[in-house]
């Protein structure tokens, strides 16, 4: 199940390797949540998916609306799909919905990149992080940290896999595809010669003042490294709104780009600041220095192995970290366990194992036991 661009680079790796085994059939259902249609079709053709085989159209609207609206289309699908299981990614309204439609049929959910934690119950996806964890069967945690939240919230070790991060298996599989240097050049910049940013969380583009001030310390920024900002359409609204002119600032705004030119851009950029969890993943593996514009991060391991840094929204202190970072760039990273490319891998071997008409299974049941079988990997620890 999909349903903002995100989705797509975690599905697409899981899709390809269970079409590669006996035993597991796989459906995508596109919920539409995303209403930029045009930049969801070039992820689907960038990561080499199929067209879903179920699109819901949901497109835009609010929170609540667009829960209740996947929510009757989710149970329309499933109920002609007949799945024996469904798959979430991530932590959208799409996420939330499919699995609480898939646990009114009782059908069992596993939960892709589950386990991550905040601490912000303000942010939407927080709130559905939690929720899909409470109703998931098999919970399939990124790092290690994932694994702790599960466990102190009382979530049995036996439905918890530590597989890694499926974001990375993608990133993993673009890089050789890539025609970087030809990219950059389209853009009008050279690999090391600028920066990228990103922006589209509610609390840091919902309120003027937060975002003036965002504008104000990024055009500071820019005085010393030119910006590319690919604008997510809510920042490009409020930022409309505001009456900015981005051209006045020396920050180049971009429309909403591409996966495989996201991709090349990262890799070139002397620095990125950002609000997205995905990009703070992918900037610690392609080793550049990032600068997230928030209090918090559901991804610590971020900061514990790559270079990733919490600046919060304070003008001074994102205008310090990164001309700080721009004198000093070179950094000590390494990729968290299991951010190896192989993550999809082990994710489908564990359901391929439990589905139906299979053997042994080996996976938790519905109702959190487990089947007796001696050969199952540890729980809650990484499968290799």
């Amino acid at each position: 199940m999909c349903g903002a661009r995100p989705d797509f680079m975690k599905a697409a790796p899981l899709y390809r390797a269970m079409r590669a085994t006996d035993t597991l059939d796989p459906v995508l259902i596109h919920t539409g949540r995303h209403f930029d249609s045009a930049i969801s079709e070039d992820f689907i053709a960038a990561l080499e998916l199929p067209e879903p085989d179920v699109h819901l159209g949901i497109g835009q609207g609010s929170q609540a609306w667009q829960l209740a609206e996947i929510i009757k289309g989710m149970e329309k699908a499933l109920l002609e799909v007949r799945p024996w299981l469904t798959v979430v990614v991530g932590d959208v309204s799409s996420t939330l919905a499919a699995a609480l439609a898939s646990a009114t049929l009782d059908i069992p959910v596993a939960h892709v990149e589950a386990g991550l934690r905040s601490r912000d119950e303000t942010m939407p996806e927080e709130r559905n992080r939690m929720l899909v964890d409470r109703l998931a069967t098999y919970l399939f945690t990124p790092s290690a940290d994932a694994d702790e939240n599960l466990s102190a919230e009382g979530i049995p070790a036996s439905r918890v896999f530590n597989v890694g991060n499926v974001m990375i298996d993608s990133l993993d599989w673009v890089l050789p595809r890539l025609s970087a240097a030809a990219t950059r050049a389209r853009f009008g910049v050279a690999a090391g010669r600028y920066g990228l940013v990103t922006l589209h969380r509610p609390a840091n583009v919902d309120h003027p003042g937060a975002l003036r001030r965002l504008i104000g310390a990024l055009a500071e920024v820019a005085d010393d490294l030119p910006l590319l900002f690919p604008m997510h359409p809510r920042a490009r609204r409020r930022i409309h709104e505001l009456g900015v002119d981005l051209d006045d600032t020396g920050i180049k705004a971009l429309p909403p780009v591409g996966y495989t030119d996201f991709v090349a851009l990262l890799a070139g950029a002397s620095l990125v600041l950002t609000d997205s969890g995905g990009i703070q993943e992918e900037a610690t593996v392609l080793r550049v220095p990032c600068l997230t514009l928030r209090d918090n991060t559901e991804r610590p391991v971020t900061i514990l192995y790559g270079g990733n840094e919490l600046v919060g929204r304070d003008p001074e202190r994102i205008v310090t970290a990164a001309r700080r970072r721009l004198r000093a760039p070179s950094m000590e990273t390494g990729r968290p366990p299991g951010w190896d490319g192989r993550a999809a891998q082990r994710i489908v071997d564990v359901l391929a194992a439990a589905a139906p008409g299979t053997t042994v299974e080996t996976a938790p049941t519905r109702g959190g036991g487990t089947h007796d079988a001696s050969d199952r990997p540890p729980p809650a620890r990484m499968l290799r």
